[in-house]
C-alpha cells in the first residue's frame, strides 16, 4: 500500500468548488482545504465575499497602513484559491458549470432555489456530473414553513433557545438572554457539513461498496442550532422543564464555574467527587468534604446556595497565579479567565503553535492590496501521517483567477476578454 505524502494532506486530489460566503460555508471549506483538497471559491467581480467588509478592525497593508480589506474574511478563507466570475452572466454560468464538471464537491450557502435561475442549483450540477457531492447550507433547510426564510446566526441562537440559557439570570446584575461571543451556529454548522462532506465521499469512493455517485447534503442553521443544545436538549426532553440562565454555573455540576480571587477571578470546574475532596484539602477546609450536604455532585448541586458563598469567600484570599500553583499537581480543574491576548501569551498555546503567519505573495510580488502577510489560528486537527498543510494565506480577491482558468483550457486572450466584459 502507498503512504500519502505527508505534504500532500489527506484530502490531496480532491476538488472544491465553493460558492459560499460568509462563515458557515467558508468554514467547511477551509477544514477541507487545510486537510489538503484544492478549494476553488468563486467570489463576486470588485465585491467579493461579503466579509472582505466586515470591519474594523481591517488588515494592514506593507506600511502597517490599514487596507480596505477586514480581517474577517481571513478566519476562514485559508488555502483557498479566489477566482472572480459573474455567475449573474450565461459566460460566467459556463464556467462555474465547467469548473463543477471537474469537482469533487460544491458547498453553496444561497437561499434555497437562488442558483437554479442561474442553471447552478444541486439538480442541474449533478445532472451534469453525477458523481458530484453537492452541499447546501441554509437557515433553515430544503423544507418546511420557514425554508424560503433568509437565516443567520443570531437569529437562530434566538430561536433554538440558545440565548435563553446563556447570560446572567434575570434577577441579577446583567440579566437578561445573550448571544455567544463568537457565530458558533455558523462554525458548528460548518463542522457538521464537513463531516457529512467527507462521508458522502467515503460512500462514493470506498474501494469494498463504493457507489460512484454523489449525494446532495441539506444542512441548516436552525437543525443545528438543536443539536448543539446537548445536555440542555436532553435535560428538557427528560423533564419537560426549560432551563434558564445560570451566569457561568452550570445546570448540573458544582462548584463549577468562575470564582473571585485576590486579584481577578479563576475557573474552577469540578466534575467529579474527588476533584471536590482533594479541593477541599488544598483549601485547607476538610469541613466542606465531611459535610453531608456537598458528599456528592447532585447534594452539591441542591445546596450550592450554601456552598459558593462559602467557597467564594476563601478563593478571595488569593490571587488567581497562587490558586493555580496550589491545585495544578493536584488534579483538580483550575485556569485563568484570559483576555484573548492573554491566550495567545499562554505558553500552552505558543507551544502548540496556535498563531501562524503565512506570506502572501503571488509569482514572488505581494498581493494587490498590498498585504504581505497574515496571521491566523492554526488548524486543531492533528493527523499523524497526514496532518493539515499550511500553505496559502487567504487570498486577495480574485488573485488565482487567471490561474485557475489557464487550467481549465482559456487562452489568454479569452481570459481578456471575458475581464473586459465584466465576466471575471
Amino acid at each position: 500500500m502507498t503512504t500519502p505524502s505527508p505534504n500532500a494532506g489527506a484530502l490531496a486530489g480532491i476538488k472544491v468548488l465553493d460558492l459560499s460566503r460568509v462563515l458557515a460555508g467558508p468554514w467547511c471549506t477551509q477544514i477541507l482545504a487545510d486537510l489538503g483538497a484544492d478549494v476553488v471559491k468563486v467570489e463576486r467581480p470588485g465585491v467579493g465575499d461579503d466579509t472582505r467588509q466586515w470591519g474594523p478592525p481591517f488588515l494592514k497593508d506593507a506600511e502597517g497602513n490599514d487596507t480596505n480589506q477586514a480581517s474577517y474574511y481571513t478566519a476562514c478563507n485559508r488555502n483557498k484559491r479566489s477566482v472572480t466570475i459573474d455567475m449573474a452572466s450565461p459566460e460566467g454560468q459556463a464556467l462555474i458549470k465547467q469548473m463543477a464538471l471537474e469537482a469533487d464537491i460544491v458547498v453553496e450557502n444561497f437561499k434555497v432555489g437562488g442558483l437554479k435561475q442561474y442553471g447552478l442549483d444541486q439538480t442541474s450540477l449533478r445532472a451534469l456530473n453525477p458523481r458530484l457531492i453537492y452541499c447546501s447550507v441554509t437557515g433553515f433547510g430544503q423544507d418546511g414553513p420557514y425554508a424560503e426564510r433568509a437565516g443567520y446566526d443570531l437569529m437562530v441562537q434566538a430561536m433554538t433557545g440558545l440565548m435563553s440559557i446563556t447570560g446572567q439570570a434575570d434577577n441579577l446584575p446583567g440579566g437578561g438572554p445573550m448571544r455567544v461571543g463568537v457565530a458558533v451556529i455558523d462554525l458548528f454548522t460548518g463542522l457538521y457539513a464537513s463531516n457529512a462532506i467527507l462521508a458522502a465521499l467515503h460512500v462514493r469512493d470506498n474501494a469494498t461498496n463504493g457507489t460512484g455517485q454523489g449525494q446532495h447534503i441539506d444542512m441548516a442553521l436552525l437543525d443545528v442550532g438543536m443539536a448543539v443544545l446537548a445536555n440542555q436538549a436532553s435535560g428538557f426532553l427528560a423533564t419537560g422543564k426549560a432551563p434558564g440562565r445560570m451566569g457561568n454555573n452550570h445546570p448540573s455540576l458544582a462548584p463549577y464555574q468562575d470564582f473571585p480571587t485576590q486579584d481577578g477571578n479563576m475557573l474552577l470546574a469540578i466534575g467529579n467527587d474527588g476533584q471536590f475532596q482533594r479541593f477541599c484539602a488544598a483549601a485547607n477546609q476538610p469541613q466542606w468534604a465531611n459535610d453531608p450536604r456537598y458528599a456528592t455532585n447532585t447534594l452539591r448541586v441542591q445546596n450550592r446556595a450554601e456552598l459558593i458563598p462559602a467557597m467564594e469567600a476563601v478563593t478571595r484570599t488569593r490571587t488567581t497565579a497562587d490558586w493555580i500553583t496550589l491545585l495544578e499537581d493536584k488534579a483538580v480543574p483550575c485556569g485563568p479567565i484570559n483576555t484573548i491576548a492573554q491566550a495567545f501569551d499562554d505558553a500552552q498555546v505558543q507551544a502548540r503553535g496556535l498563531a501562524v503567519t503565512l506570506p502572501r505573495w503571488k509569482d514572488g510580488e505581494a498581493a494587490s492590496d498590498n498585504v504581505q502577510q497574515i496571521t491566523g489560528v492554526a488548524s486543531p486537527l492533528r493527523l499523524s501521517a497526514t496532518p493539515p498543510v499550511l500553505r496559502n494565506a487567504p487570498p486577495a480577491l480574485g488573485q488565482h483567477t487567471d490561474e485557475v482558468l489557464r487550467e481549465m483550457g482559456l487562452d489568454p486572450a479569452r481570459i481578456a476578454a471575458l475581464r473586459a466584459s465584466g465576466v471575471l
